[in-house]
């Protein structure tokens, strides 16, 4: 490992921590730092990094297609009309993360989101406001922040709303995810991708 990159099997070079597994090869080179703009999706990328607190991302991608089908396919519209039967129902489903408080969030993150897409617009349209104005040109593994001052704007903004489970370190993840900064390191070979996926991507509401 040079630089925080690593060099696959597959000889390509990638972020020092997306070359244990399938499945995060896959989500580092498709997926990750890649600008989203659907709602359900941003939804579920926030809801999923809320349930990935304290665990490995490695679990979570695993698990995230029996998310999808425990969570509706994280449509927001219909999680929020989750009940307490619902509640009773994920906690018995093994297959997922069986966490109360997380699972509670969701459903009450869920309403907060019909809110904010009913004040806003949309959810893209709100989160993409949250995008830094600069980022360096190289991305070294030591420069990767846990937290930024955008995702404490929008941690502590989505609290003033009453969501929960998003504290600032928790949004920066679903900021890395959903492509409104781009951490991949310099001499990844997704850097570029990346890159130029956001220069072609029309921010919604701008």
């Amino acid at each position: 490992m040079t630089d925080g990159i690593v060099r696959g099997y597959d000889g390509v070079s990638r972020c020092w921590w997306a070359d244990s597994a399938p499945e995060y090869r896959a989500y580092h080179d498709c997926e990750w730092g890649f600008p989203v703009a659907h709602d359900i999706r941003l939804f579920e990328k926030l809801s999923l990094e809320g349930f990935q607190a304290g665990l490995s991302w490695l679990t979570i991608l695993r698990k995230r297609e029996n998310f999808r089908r425990a969570f509706a396919g994280f449509d927001f519209t219909v999680v929020s009309r989750f009940d307490e039967g619902d509640v009773a129902r994920l906690l018995n489903d093994a297959s997922i993360i069986r966490h109360r408080g997380k699972i509670e969030a969701v459903i009450n993150n869920a309403g907060r989101a019909v809110e904010l897409v009913d004040a806003e617009g949309s959810l893209a349209a709100y989160v993409w406001r949250f995008e830094p104005s600069s980022r360096p040109r190289r991305v070294e593994r030591g420069e990767v922040a846990a937290e930024t001052p955008e995702s404490r704007a929008l941690a502590k903004d989505l609290k003033r709303r009453g969501w929960r489970f998003v504290g600032p370190t928790t949004v920066y993840a679903f900021m890395q995810a959903m492509g409104v900064v781009n951490d991949h390191l310099s001499g990844c070979a997704a850097r570029s991708p990346a890159t130029r996926a956001r220069r072609d991507f029309e921010v919604p509401g701008a």
